[in-house]
């Protein structure tokens, strides 16, 4: 489990998990860091990295699951934190039925 400020992600929360209330949202702060990381804008996804650091980014990503991103910022995030170089992007995530 990430290790971060709940409140220092409740701005993020009440902007992006807009279907919580920011106390529930920041229970799964993957899934806030996500979601900046999906759909922010520039300066959210600044404050974002300089808040928690590209080795937390690195972790949300690569623990990431079906529907969190979408394809462009799938392949951003994966070149812009060096986990892949160009045209070698790993699939995104798929979701698993028994």
């Amino acid at each position: 489990m990430i290790q971060i400020s709940q409140e220092s992600l409740k701005p993020f929360a009440r902007k992006y998990i807009w279907w919580k209330t920011p106390e529930e949202a920041v229970a799964m702060p993957e899934r806030v860091i996500a979601q900046v990381m999906n759909i922010g804008d520039y300066y959210d996804v600044q404050a974002l990295v300089s808040q928690v650091g590209e080795e937390v980014l690195r972790d949300v990503l690569t623990h990431a699951e079906a529907g969190q991103f979408n394809e462009r910022s799938w392949a951003y995030w994966h070149y812009r934190l060096g986990l892949s170089s160009v045209d070698h992007v790993p699939a995104l995530p798929a979701r698993k039925f028994a």
